[in-house]
């Protein structure tokens, strides 16, 4: 019987450090840093439910894929430690849940969160006729900072750009960092007919096209700070994550992938948290 740490390990829990700092970012600022206790912990739930219902259904959705591909044999649908029906009761669970906790929030959180539901579990199916599924992907994790500014203000005005630009940024970040960890498929999705930026472009034009759209996402980062006037600690934690992103490249060739690891969740997972970390400074100590 699958236990709890099956199942964290196949929506891969730990990489909602990806998305949900962003969320908590938009949030700290859109409220002042005041949110209240009950409003962070619907954002924190309602980030873990989606995302989690996302994850299982790409699981279930991709199962005889993965069970071709050796580097995906291991996962644990295609193992035979989690049934492809516990995956999808599990999707439709969490997704049930997400679309409550909205409700609770706002009735605009309800019926925003039908179509955020669409575009995060439409994601698993991207892959099979656009290479552009990376983008996808980032457009999915772009929408928690927008998502949780409404949460906070509950209306939409002019205010809403500065979260909509922190998205973009989010979203083309998201999309680099994809666009690399595909590098290790682009035979398999070559030989079965799978979209990517890889398997379209070579390795070498994969690392081209995420090194520009990381060169986006630090603009969109500082453009977020600008347009909702945040002081030096945050543009301090963009230029770390700009450091961090250089890093990033540094560590991989063309000719050599063997870093990727550290390059995609080290780094990437650095760079959401030390631009959290420094906007908690600016907002509770400036």
């Amino acid at each position: 019987m699958a236990s709890i740490r099956d199942y964290a390990s196949m929506i891969k829990l730990s990489h909602s450090v990806f998305a949900l700092p962003f969320a908590l970012i938009a949030l700290l600022v859109a409220s002042d840093g005041a949110p209240g206790w009950r409003l962070l912990g619907q954002i924190v739930a309602a980030m873990v439910l989606a995302r989690s219902a996302a994850m299982a259904f790409n699981r279930w959705a991709d199962r005889a894929i993965d069970a071709r591909n050796p580097r995906t044999a291991s996962r644990e649908i295609p193992a035979g430690i989690i049934s492809a029906r516990a995956a999808l009761a599990m999707t439709i669970l969490c997704s049930l849940g997400f679309v409550a906790i909205a409700w609770w929030i706002s009735p605009l959180c309800f019926w925003f969160a039908i179509p955020v539901l669409a575009v995060l579990l439409g994601y698993s199916y991207a892959k099979r006729f656009t290479s552009g599924a990376h983008l996808w992907l980032g457009i999915a994790l772009g929408l928690a900072p927008p998502a949780a500014w409404l949460a906070a203000v509950e209306t939409i005005d002019a205010s809403i750009l500065g979260p909509l630009v922190l998205g973009i940024g989010v979203s083309v970040w998201v999309a680099g960092f994809d666009v690399l960890y595909a590098c290790q498929d682009l035979e398999f999705d070559r030989e079965h007919a799978l979209r990517s930026i890889p398997a379209r472009l070579g390795v070498a034009g994969a690392l081209r096209v995420a090194r520009i759209l990381h060169v986006l996402a630090v603009a969109g980062f500082a453009a977020f700070g600008i347009l909702v006037e945040l002081q030096g600690p945050y543009f301090v934690g963009v230029a770390a994550a700009a450091a961090l992103l250089v890093y990033e490249h540094r560590l991989l060739r063309a000719d050599d992938l063997s870093r990727i690891g550290a390059a995609f969740f080290t780094m990437n997972g650095l760079v959401s948290l030390a631009l959290l970390a420094c906007t908690v400074v600016d907002v509770y100590w400036i």
